[in-house]
């Protein structure tokens, strides 16, 4: 299991521009997301297959 606090440290940071999150692991990575205090800072843009590409906003979504 990756750690998913550390991969969303790093977007809000800026050390990454996103971060690609498998199928099978969007479940465990969503029980994290929803926890972060600027959750609605992130957003997921699902691709073919099931895996969802998360990116970090300055500006929150409404």
């Amino acid at each position: 299991m990756a750690d998913y606090k550390d991969m969303l440290d790093q977007l809000r940071n800026g050390e990454v521009k996103s971060v690609v999150i498998k199928k099978e692991e969007f479940l465990q990575f969503r029980e994290q997301i929803v926890k972060d205090e600027q959750f609605k800072h992130f957003r997921g843009e699902a691709k073919q297959g099931g895996d969802v590409v998360f990116t970090y906003s300055q500006i929150p979504r409404s």
